[in-house]
């Protein structure tokens, strides 16, 4: 049973900066893309970050290109979010994904396993 954990999350203001990682447990996901997601209040869940199984290829959503960076550790099964210059419109419950391809997972498919997300609350 493979199991994502969420961290890192918590309220910031504007401006400021926040590092999620998301721990995975139960196998290695080392030969899968790993991604964010996030989803605010009355909104459906959208994409933000996609990575490679080897780091190779990244994908970001418009609205976070430049600000936010992906990137993951194999040895300990863990990815991570650095975001930067955080906006009031990025406040959301940030969720983990882990599935076959980065490019279809920007397209919320092909995802085999999620976490079960942390809250991102930022202050204007």
């Amino acid at each position: 049973q493979v199991q994502l954990v969420e961290s890192g999350g918590g309220l910031v203001q504007a401006g400021g900066s926040l590092r999620l990682s998301c721990a995975a447990s139960g196998r290695t996901l080392s030969n899968q893309a790993m991604g964010w997601f996030r989803q605010a209040p009355g909104k459906e869940r959208e994409f933000v970050a996609a990575i490679s199984s080897n780091a190779g290829t990244i994908y970001y959503a418009d609205s976070v290109k430049g600000r936010f960076a992906i990137s993951r550790d194999n040895v300990k099964n863990t990815v991570y979010l650095q975001m930067n210059s955080l906006r009031p419109e990025d406040t959301a419950n940030y969720y983990c994904a882990a599935g076959g391809l980065a490019a279809t997972m920007t397209k919320a498919r092909g995802i085999d396993y999620w976490g079960k997300g942390t809250l991102v609350t930022v202050s204007s």
